[in-house]
């Protein structure tokens, strides 16, 4: 397989997917510096439960919020991150998350759209699932093994994101936080119990934001 031409200045392939393969340490790092860690938003948080608000601004407030997701990301020892589960009402998520092949992906993407896929293309996978906003719980959930979303960069450029096993997973996750879906919202009544007792009876290693 020939490697597909990049074009450096967008930092998209010929077929306007996002290079995010290159470079990982030095990006994901150079963004977590600057950026400041924050408390996680835990099930409950109506900032969770509801459809976010475009992102209309490709700014340095938006550069900002970005740092601090990789921050906050990393402090939580997460793959991906949605604005929401650090109490911003934007849509955004970043991630740093290997495919199952191993191979590191990185990167923030604004606007997200699950892209439809054929028919051929949904093979389901029902590996566990779990969630920084639902700390300690994790539950079966089939979702399709490839994922393909619409959206922009930090700069306002139109991108695509692709991704193969748990990569694609967790493209499919953090879309669904930005139209106010956790992934518990999709198990059964009974796994979804599970789910929350076995979030009551553990301790988040992180720092969440309290339900009042």
């Amino acid at each position: 397989m020939s490697q597909q031409e990049t074009d450096e200045q967008t930092g998209v392939d010929d077929e306007g997917y996002l290079v995010d393969t290159e470079d990982c340490e030095a990006r994901e790092e150079a963004h977590r510096e600057r950026g400041t860690s924050r408390p996680i938003t835990v099930v409950g948080n109506p900032v969770l439960h509801k459809e976010c608000r475009d992102v209309t601004e490709f700014d340095d407030e938006l550069a900002r919020l970005i740092d601090d997701m990789f921050a906050s990301q990393r402090t939580a020892q997460g793959v991906g991150l949605a604005a929401n589960q650090i109490g911003v009402d934007r849509k955004v998520f970043v991630y740093d998350c290997p495919d199952d092949d191993g191979v590191r992906h990185v990167g923030a993407i604004c606007n997200p759209v699950l892209e439809e896929l054929a028919p051929e293309q949904r093979n389901l996978d029902d590996s566990n699932e779990g969630c920084l906003s639902v700390p300690t719980a994790y539950a079966a959930l089939a979702r399709p093994d490839y994922a393909s979303v619409r959206g922009q960069d930090a700069r306002g450029n139109a991108v695509r994101v692709r991704g193969s096993g748990y990569f694609a997973r967790c493209l499919q996750h953090e879309t669904d936080h930005l139209y106010g879906y956790l992934y518990i919202d999709r198990l059964s009544k009974r796994d979804r119990k599970d789910a929350l007792r076995q979030m009551a009876e553990g301790e988040p290693r992180y720092e969440v934001v309290p339900n009042d």
